[in-house]
């Protein structure tokens, strides 16, 4: 065998010995861009408020929504608030997405991730079935550990049973393991059972119409993108009604 030859088998089992060991091409990353501040983060913003929204929720919502909220279905559920849906680009489909969750956020819980309320009412007081506790909602989305558990989501009782109701260490609380749960829950919500955004049976009554946490969200979604077609006078949005939702 001629040294040709054998530098020609060497070659080629090196070419095979790396395309076999180097490592995969990262994922693209999603294009996001700003999302526009609700009124409420607005106002929070002229205060100088702590722990007011931040861009960084918004982009951290935008990079992890799943594919299907910027579908056709999607389109449709969301054409109350936001009929170019369909026609708008990705980034500004995704930042709708940030917008409308942001807005949740200001009715829902005024947007402190530390927000938490339980409600002692009888029709609607039930057990955590994860905590075996009264049921509290808590965080940006007012969330429980028993949604945890039913959508998947990283909520850890067990490490967050020893620290304080609103320790911000505690993973309910944590921003991003709020929002992302949330964005779980939605997903069911709207593509999974194929219901509007808005919903009699929505998970949060922010989203039912007719409710008074529902005027909140609509009065925080006076900031709409202009990708979506359809601008809400600024004066629907400057109520005095900011408070969080009460279920």
């Amino acid at each position: 065998m001629t040294h040709r030859v054998l530098l020609t088998i060497l070659l080629s089992v090196t070419a095979c010995k790396q395309s076999q060991t180097a490592p995969p091409p990262a994922p693209a990353q999603p294009v996001v861009k700003p999302a526009p501040a609700t009124p409420l983060s607005e106002k929070k913003d002229e205060l100088g408020t702590e722990n007011a929204w931040t861009p960084a929720w918004d982009a951290f919502i935008e990079k992890n929504l799943p594919p299907e909220m910027l579908s056709t279905k999607a389109a449709k559920a969301v054409a109350s608030y936001c009929p170019a849906f369909s026609a708008a680009s990705e980034a500004d489909k995704r930042a709708f997405w940030a917008y409308t969750i942001q807005a949740m956020a200001a009715a829902e819980a005024g947007l402190k991730p530390e927000a938490t309320a339980r409600h002692t009412q009888p029709a609607v007081a039930k057990t955590d079935k994860v905590t075996h506790r009264p049921m509290r909602q808590e965080g940006l989305l007012q969330l429980s550990y028993q949604d945890g558990q039913t959508y998947g989501c990283d909520f850890d009782w067990q490490a967050d049973s020893r620290l304080g109701l609103k320790d911000p260490a505690r993973t309910i609380l944590q921003p991003e393991r709020n929002l992302a749960c949330g964005i779980r829950i939605l997903k069911t919500q709207i593509i999974d059972q194929d219901k509007p955004l808005l919903s009699r049976s929505s998970y949060w009554s922010t989203l039912q119409p007719g409710t008074q946490s529902y005027r909140i969200f609509a009065k925080q979604m006076a900031n709409v993108p202009p990708s979506c077609g359809k601008q809400i006078p600024k004066s629907a949005g400057r109520s005095k009604a900011t408070r969080p939702a009460q279920r």
